[in-house]
């Protein structure tokens, strides 16, 4: 299954990557507008007269379509993976802040706080405000 996902994902990043480039390798609208006043090339190019559009938009096409198997392929396998950490809040995990007062100053660091200020809430939970 591990290899699987490396192969996923390795096949996502290719096609991502190649999109990225075919992309950026197609004309714009704009880029008409240029050859109507002489700015065209027209059939001196690589895939002809209008062969390099159909062909460029072919291939994103196919590398989107290779792109979204991977994505849902991705979302599938890592979905049906059982995972070790307990489910919840990352803020019920948080490690409670000790109270003032209780450690030892070691040398060099900064003092505690006055006797007046409240202390950390136990968990993090309590720190986001209700309605």
């Amino acid at each position: 299954m591990n290899v699987l996902m490396t192969i996923l994902q390795a096949v996502q990043i290719l096609a991502a990557i190649g999109m990225i480039g075919l992309i950026l390798m197609q004309h714009g609208k704009g880029a008409d507008a240029g050859a109507a006043f002489g700015g065209g090339a027209g059939s001196a190019s690589l895939f002809g007269a209008t062969g390099g559009a159909n062909f460029l938009s072919r291939m994103t096409s196919i590398l989107a379509g290779v792109f979204l198997a991977c994505t849902l392929g991705l979302a599938y396998f890592g979905h049906s993976v059982p995972t070790a950490a307990k489910s919840g809040s990352v803020l019920e995990s948080a490690v409670p802040a000790a109270p003032a007062g209780t450690a030892p100053a070691a040398a060099g660091t900064v003092p505690a706080a006055p006797a007046g200020t409240p202390a950390a809430p136990a968990t993090g939970a309590a720190q986001i405000p209700g309605k």
